[in-house]
Order: C-alpha cells, then structure tokens, then sequence
C-alpha cells in the first residue's frame, strides 16, 4: 500500500502545490483508489508514476470545488482514453446529480460504465481484501472521512511440518492456511492454526479533510498506521479555523494523539503560510509535533509506502537484537601516544627510490 499525494493545497493551488488529491496504490492488485480530485489532478498523475488506466475507485469527502473541479475531466479522459473497465465512485449527496449536470451541459458520454454510490456513515464497501468505512465531519457542508482496512492475513504455511506429518498436499492445504479444522482419513483432527506462523495485521489508511477538530475523526482514525489529515491553519489562526471549521496543526496533531495511529500526515494547507511570511510550513510542523511527535509534512508527489506492522516474535527478535548492541563491550582504543609513534615511525621511514627505465 503506497500513499502518492497529487495535491496537498487547500482552496486554490499555489506554484508547487495542486489542490486536494490523494492516491492510495494497491499494487498486489494493480489498481489504484483516488481520494478526492481536484481541479488539475490529471495532470498531476501524468507527472507521478501513477497510470490512469489502474484507478478502479474514487472516494470524494464533500462538494467543494477544490476538491471535485478535476473530476469530470479526469473521468472524461479516462474514456477517450478507452482503458478502465469500470470506476466506481463513492461521495455525499449531490454528488451524482453534478455529474449528471456537467455530462449534460457539456455533452460528455462515457464510453466505459461509471457507478456513484451516495455514502452514509458506517460501511462503505467490503472486499476480500479490504474494507472502507466512514464517518461524517464537520464541515460547512457535508462531509466524510474514509478509512480503508486491510483484513488480516494468515501468517506462513509450513509445508514441510504439513508434508511430515503425512497431510497429503492439495485442497487440503488451502483450508489448512485458512485456519479450518480438518479431519484426515486416519480420524486425526488436524488445526491449521498449527501449521501457520502468527496472523499478518492488516494496514489501516485513514483520510479526514475537511473539519475541524471533532470526535468522529479520532474514532475513524483509532489504531490506524497512517492518518493523513487537514493542518489548514497554523494555531496562531486558530480563530480563522473555527470561523471555517478547518483544522489547525495543533488538532491534527491531537486527532492523531488520541487516535493513537503510528503515523500522522498533514495536508491542505492554507497559501497564507508561504515562504517569507511571518508564519511558514516550518512552524506547523513545530507545532504540531509539539503534540504528536510522529509528524511529517506532505507535499505534491510526495509518497509513502505504509509499513507491515512487526510480528511478536519480530519484536521479540529486534528487541534482542538492540539489547545485545547496548551491551557489548567496547573495543579497547589505543594509546594517543602509540598512535603518535606509529605515525612518526612512518614518517621517518625513507621511501625507496624508484628506478629508472634504461
């Protein structure tokens, strides 16, 4: 799972920053889940190394136009382009009369089929492999956040304790790495939990923008491995904040606190904070690492490869691992005098002459 940030501005886009677009790359399926679109987004990914032709999904928060304006354009390319099979696309209300709108106005037809699902908080999706729910922000209109969960995994099969065992290999095997309870023509019962090392736990991607501080965003980010949130405002603006009902670096930062997530990731921020002025990107950070120590800033094609998190006995092992290097002895240094002499030794010792060619 790779984060890829398309635009990281809020409201209008600025020399080196688009407005909002986050990808979300799901190589072990070859797709890619696009998360909001502004205005220009398509061209954004023409600059990644993102292919157009492998977004399978597009979650929109709400219904402003920074992040909405790149829609239409963008799916309209993908048909004349002639590559998705299909998209599907996941927003609030009103979300499916615009398109309609602008496909009328501007005498645009799709060539490929185009679903749009109008969301409620809870369950947005389920598949095999992942599921996406969501919940309402607070916003001046409304608004969802998204969290996409990756189902654990079975941990390793292993095939040579199966084989010595005498569990004969086919079908068997799969329902044994899936953890079931089988029984042999011998009548021995067999647990495939056994026979598997410990569960995968499935990464947590979380996305809120935009809102300001409220308790639905801390609970859709609880435990996540990413959160990727709104830092509109610097704290001093705090007031600008509640006025908009964006968020500053400091409720960033205390959304992810008490969401305990591993990582937090801010985005969309106000042009206000360019280089040169009073208050710069820099003092958000300071801010809302201040919080939340685990902070970084997102920029435009930014990427972020969310990690697996670690097994017990991976722990276990870097822990021992870290513990053996505290305590081993130090190496014995020499003496700045031998050192010294050693060096005068050397530097007295005549160089051989090089003979001459005859």
């Amino acid at each position: 799972m790779q984060i890829t940030f398309l635009g990281t501005s809020s409201g209008v886009p600025t020399r080196s920053r688009n407005v909002s677009s986050v990808a979300l790359r799901l190589p072990q399926r070859s797709e890619v889940w696009l998360f909001d679109c502004g205005e220009g987004t398509q061209h954004q990914i023409l600059r990644s190394d993102l292919r157009v032709s492998q977004i399978t999904k597009i979650f929109i928060t709400h219904m402003h136009g920074d992040h909405i304006y790149g829609l239409m354009g963008l799916l309209a390319s993908c048909g004349l382009a002639g590559n998705p099979s299909r998209i599907d696309i996941y927003g609030p209300p009103k979300l499916d009369e615009y398109l309609k709108a602008a496909g009328r106005y501007s005498q645009t037809h799709f060539s490929y089929p185009v679903k749009v699902h109008t969301i409620e908080p809870g369950l947005v999706l389920e598949e095999e492999e992942f599921t996406v729910t969501s919940a309402p922000l607070t916003h001046r209109l409304p608004a969802f956040g998204y969290r996409v969960a990756e189902k654990d995994r079975s941990g390793r099969f292993d095939v040579d304790r199966a084989q010595a065992m005498g569990i004969p290999a086919g079908p068997l095997y799969g329902r044994l790495k899936r953890g079931e309870v089988i029984t042999l023509p011998d009548r021995r019962l067999i647990n495939g939990a056994d026979l598997c090392g410990e569960t995968e736990i499935g990464r947590k991607f979380v996305y809120c923008t935009d809102t300001i501080y409220c308790e639905n965003a801390v609970e859709l980010s609880q435990d996540a491995d990413v959160l990727v949130h709104e830092a509109t405002f610097a704290h001093q603006d705090a007031e600008l904040a509640y006025q908009r009902l964006h968020s500053t670096s400091t409720m960033a930062a205390q959304t992810a606190l008490g969401a305990q997530v591993k990582q937090l990731i801010m985005t969309h921020f106000s042009p206000r904070y360019a280089p040169g002025n009073s208050i710069v990107l820099e003092d958000l950070l300071i801010e809302a690492r201040a919080i939340f120590p685990q902070t970084i800033m997102a920029h435009d094609f930014m990427t972020y490869e969310i990690p697996r998190r670690q097994s017990e006995a991976e722990k276990s092992e870097a822990q021992k691992t870290e513990t053996q290097e505290a305590t081993k002895p130090e190496k014995p240094r020499k003496s700045a005098s031998k050192t010294a002499g050693k060096a005068s030794a050397s530097a007295a010792k005549p160089t051989p002459a090089k003979s001459k060619a005859l």
